[in-house]
């Protein structure tokens, strides 16, 4: 399984969101919608700065699904439901940076991180991007995610319509090796680099 998240180019920040499925050889979309991107666009992964506002392009494994609400009906991933306590950890001088912790840390400032439950539309329901997730690289980026719209453009995650997000859920496979690559139509950023 793939999803892949296409902007127009690296200044966009709304393109097309796809999941893909691997049959007789072939891959066949089995669904589609609007995307959101970073308020600045998009850039090369490899090279993002944390705050910048861009949304990372690259080819990510979707390791796990959080939210505040339930997992929906017939989802598959490994699901960790939201709690008052839950953080994601973007304190570049904490141990637990780019990391979900139950409590804050006392490395972990909360003004550097998000409190979880403090976005209940965005993060309805989500998937984890493995974006500077298997080696963190600190000052790289934390907390990219493939979540709910908001009211805009993101910080830096790629959002969908809720619909969607639960369709998503309820497709991916953890056993298909899901990946999502996020890039640009064509440019040194183009999808199909990835």
């Amino acid at each position: 399984q793939l999803i892949t998240a296409e902007a127009p180019r690296t200044g966009s920040t709304t393109g097309t969101l796809t999941w893909w499925e691997r049959r007789g050889g072939r891959w066949r979309a089995a669904g589609s919608a609007p995307a959101r991107f970073g308020a600045k666009g998009l850039t090369e992964g490899r090279t993002r700065r944390q705050g910048t506002n861009t949304t990372p392009t690259g080819l990510y494994a979707l390791p796990y699904a959080f939210g505040n609400a339930a997992a929906p009906p017939g989802a598959r991933s490994p699901y960790r439901k939201v709690t008052p306590a839950s953080w994601w950890c973007e304190d570049n001088a904490s141990r637990s940076y780019n990391r979900w912790v139950e409590g804050l840390p006392a490395d972990c400032a909360a003004k550097e991180s998000e409190h979880l439950a403090d976005y209940p539309t965005q993060y309805s329901r989500a998937l984890v991007i493995a974006f500077n997730y298997a080696r963190p690289v600190h000052g790289r980026g934390a907390g990219i995610f493939l979540h709910v719209n908001g009211r805009g453009a993101t910080a830096g995650c790629v959002s969908v319509p809720a619909e969607s997000m639960t369709a998503i859920l309820t497709w991916l496979r953890p056993s298909a090796r899901p990946h999502i690559a996020i890039g640009t139509r064509s440019g040194p950023t183009a999808i199909t680099r990835y």
